[in-house]
């Protein structure tokens, strides 16, 4: 079974993902990759205990370590390019607690598939142990939230936001800081929700993975900001009280962008369940929407492969790659900002401008993630197939789960597309756990 998924390794901590693991990553990083290496985490208790065994292999193999402390991923990968050095971000992002993960960043970018297979095989070998005269050494890089936030500031340095009145809700996570004090630097007048971690609390009830919690705390805001455990992810909240997300992000800064002639080659990058609604507006306003492969690391791909610079999923992990290597909750939240200071419209009137079709994705918790090639499955789905109907069955790459996600102009026809073709797949699974436990 492969370590790396489509954004590092990540599993249930003491289980799936272990100290050892950490530890021979540390250990292979720092032998193959670089001899800096720059830590940082979110708020998880676990993440105590993978730091330590990063810094373990990583300090083994001669390598000095930078220890950052709990900052956002797309901090940790602007200070590895603006320190050209590698990183390893310790967080599960928008997963609940009990998980963690281990994502290498260089120069500000996620390794290619390649090295992370390279990588996964050095793993396997003895572990390397350096000369006692070479052991590295373990630095706390105190500069490390100034470094970020000044950064953040200067690409938005003409933007004032006195008299807007925002709602942040870091999920008791990484964000904890960054994004309120950015806003307050900016002249924003700041109330911060589920900025108390405890190490258990990280996503739940909270965050971008529960808007209500902020939709009930929201009084004379003009919008809320919402982000996931790392904060590469922003959902918004508009001043009626409704979710504004990824692809209506896109939207709005995607026709923007353009007229103010930042949007390059006139195209946003998106995925395959990226919202048909925003795909006809971008097309209406000049704008080509591509798809990809879900997994922001086949967007940021695209995006290169092809000249882009906006591209983003529907879970608010947008991408501005004329002002980041990556998806940033922050960023993403100042350039949505911008255009209402810029256009004089609020949130609300912004997102109207995009429309959404109508989708439903439906979870099937099972470990046979290959039933998506089950002929069954594929039959259901060129069955319920329509040139309006988008169906896309696919295996989660970070949870042990079958996602069946189905879009279209007809609300009652994707949802009984979407439950059977659901139905059919823990059927498929209760069968092949029966024959498991029979041949056990």
């Amino acid at each position: 079974m492969s370590l790396f998924g489509t954004d590092g390794i990540r599993g249930v901590v003491n289980e799936e993902l272990t100290p050892e693991i950490a530890f021979k990553l540390g250990n292979v990083v720092a032998r193959y990759v670089d001899k800096r290496v720059f830590i940082a985490k979110d708020t998880r208790a676990s993440g105590d205990m993978f730091e330590a065994a990063l810094i373990a292999g990583t300090t083994a193999a001669g390598a000095t370590v930078y220890r950052c402390g709990v900052l956002p991923t797309p901090a940790l990968a602007i200070l590895t390019k603006l320190e050209d050095a590698v990183g390893i971000m310790i967080s599960a992002s928008h997963n609940p607690p009990e998980f963690n993960g281990l994502k290498v960043i260089s120069r500000g970018y996620k390794l290619p598939d390649d090295v992370e297979e390279m990588l996964e095989k050095r793993m396997k070998e003895d572990v390397y142990h350096a000369p006692y005269n070479e052991v590295g050494c373990v630095i706390d890089y105190k500069l490390a939230f100034e470094e970020y936030v000044n950064y953040v500031l200067q690409q938005f340095q003409d933007l004032d936001l006195a008299g807007l009145k925002v709602l942040v809700d870091p999920g008791n996570g990484a964000a904890l800081e960054t994004t309120a004090y950015v806003l307050t630097k900016l002249g924003a007048k700041v109330e911060v929700i589920n900025n108390t971690p405890d190490g258990y609390n990280i996503n739940v009830n909270c965050g971008s993975t529960n808007p209500e919690v902020a939709m009930a705390k929201m009084t004379s805001h003009h919008l809320a900001i919402l982000h996931d455990g790392d904060a590469d992810r922003c959902i918004l909240i508009d001043e009626h009280k409704r979710v504004v997300n990824g692809d209506r992000i896109l939207g709005i800064c995607g026709k923007f962008m353009k007229a103010e002639g930042r949007l390059k080659n006139d195209v946003v990058v998106g995925t395959v369940l990226t919202n048909k609604g925003l795909e006809v507006f971008l097309k209406q306003n000049g704008i080509r929407l591509e798809r990809t492969k879900v997994g922001d690391r086949y967007v940021l791909e695209r995006m290169m492969q092809i000249g882009g610079v906006l591209g983003g999923e529907g879970s608010g992990h947008v991408i501005f790659l004329d002002r980041s290597t990556t998806g940033d909750g922050l960023i993403t939240a100042l350039e949505t900002v911008r255009v209402m200071v810029k256009t004089g419209k609020s949130l609300g009137e912004l997102a109207d401008e995009v429309p959404e079709y109508p989708q439903i994705m439906l979870n099937v918790q099972t470990r046979y993630k290959l039933l998506v090639e089950h002929e069954e499955v594929k039959e259901l789905v060129e069955k319920f197939k329509r040139d309006d109907v988008d169906i896309v069955v696919r295996p989660s790459g970070t949870e042990p789960l079958i996602r069946v996600f189905v879009q279209g102009p007809d609300e009652q026809y994707i949802s009984t597309v979407a439950y059977e073709i659901a139905g059919a797949i823990e059927k498929l699974s209760k069968s092949y756990e029966d024959s498991s436990k029979k041949g056990e």
